[in-house]
């Protein structure tokens, strides 16, 4: 189906489907077979699985749409799978530019090339667009989130894609937290997007699987291969339950983002609250630039209790609805203290809780944040 002029809400209610035929069906069935009949010459049809196989399709043309990319998105086994197809085009003894706070296990993969292919890594304040600007000089490619993971800043992405393109830089911008719905890197400049789509994308928490989308005809064949090569493929039916859960996408993301906006609002003014972070929040340093260039401030709630790491551990402790546990993006809301994790960056505070809102009551929500908050304290 051709959907140039559709809105994102019905693009991803509608690509991916299968043709109108009288007797066909609506949705793409499931393939489950390791290999296809094929003799004779190679490169003609399917022919193993780890290849590539039919029940991919439709997911990633899907999220190619949403994406406004010229190619389908790459499909992987999980999103540290599609972290490293993407860092895959840092060269040996080349120079990556990370933000300081990303999704730890990026970063931990960002120092493992540094170890084993010596890469120069830059950490960066993301949302310090000269800082970031000078560690462009010189470097092959930088990963770029925003907002961050766990700390929610916003990098200016127009400045910094652009910079990057003048110097040459190849850019990879992870917009898991956003969502296609939110920003599209892509028409910004990024070279390559890439999401953990056992978050928003599949949205229930039942799927581990990653994508990487790009315009470039060779970035796309690279990562391709990549996939082939290191056998970083996704299993027929967690792509289908993700097509299924993708469906729900834009309703799923209008009713969170709404509700942890309200939620950020209502925690800023608690008294055993210290510090909210969420871009929709006028006196947050991210608003204006959020602003401008999201189309919404996403779902994901940064907050420090009163009370230190003693008090963020109590909170935790302390409510019912809300679910203790790592991830994101599910239906269900869920928080927890970041720094519990050994591989957090230390510049993340030891008190900060990171909120995942879902789609429940946000009265509900509100009412067992604010027991906890008043109980912790």
């Amino acid at each position: 189906m051709d959907l140039p002029d559709l809105a994102p809400a019905t693009v991803v209610v509608s690509a991916g489907r299968p043709d109108r035929e009288q007797g066909a069906p609506v949705n793409p069935p499931i393939v489950l077979s390791s290999t296809y009949v094929n003799q004779g010459a190679t490169g003609t049809g399917l022919l193993y699985t780890r290849m590539g196989t039919e029940t991919w399709v439709p997911f990633e043309e899907a999220l190619g749409a949403l994406e406004g990319a010229a190619h389908p998105a790459v499909v992987f086994g999980s999103g540290m799978a599609a972290v490293a197809a993407a860092l895959s085009v840092v060269p040996d003894r080349g120079v990556l530019v990370v933000p300081r706070h990303a999704y730890q296990v990026s970063l931990g993969y960002a120092d493992d090339l540094a170890t084993r292919h010596g890469v120069e890594v830059r950490r960066v304040d993301i949302a310090d667009t000269e800082q970031v600007v000078a560690a462009l000089d010189g470097a092959d490619v930088a990963l770029i989130e925003s907002p961050t993971n766990p700390m929610l800043e916003v990098a200016d992405l127009p400045v910094l894609l652009a910079a990057a393109r003048e110097r040459g830089v190849t850019t990879i911008v992870d917009n898991t937290f956003a969502t296609p719905l939110v920003q599209t890197p892509l028409a910004l400049g990024a070279d390559i997007v890439l999401h953990s789509v056992s978050k928003y994308l599949a949205g229930h928490s039942d799927v581990v699987l990653g994508a990487c989308v790009t315009n470039d005809t060779d970035l796309d064949a690279r990562l391709r291969a990549y996939r082939t090569l290191h056998g970083a493929i996704a299993g027929p039916f967690e792509v289908w339950l993700a097509l299924r859960g993708l469906r729900t996408l834009a309703l799923r993301v209008e009713r969170s983002q709404r509700s942890a906006a309200e939620l950020a609002a209502r925690l800023a003014a608690h008294p055993a609250v210290a510090e909210v972070r969420h871009p929709s929040l006028p006196g947050d340093p991210g608003h204006e630039r959020a602003a401008q260039q999201m189309r919404g401030f996403g779902s994901v709630l940064g907050v420090r209790p009163v009370g230190g790491a003693e008090g963020a551990d109590a909170v935790v402790a302390a409510v019912r609805l809300w679910t203790p546990a790592t991830s994101l993006g599910g239906v269900e809301s869920t928080l927890e203290r970041r720094r519990r994790f050994a591989t957090e960056s230390t510049t993340v505070p030891e008190d900060l809780l990171r909120l995942s809102v879902g789609i429940e009551d946000v009265d509900d929500l509100w009412a067992d944040l604010a027991q906890a908050l008043d109980r912790a304290s």
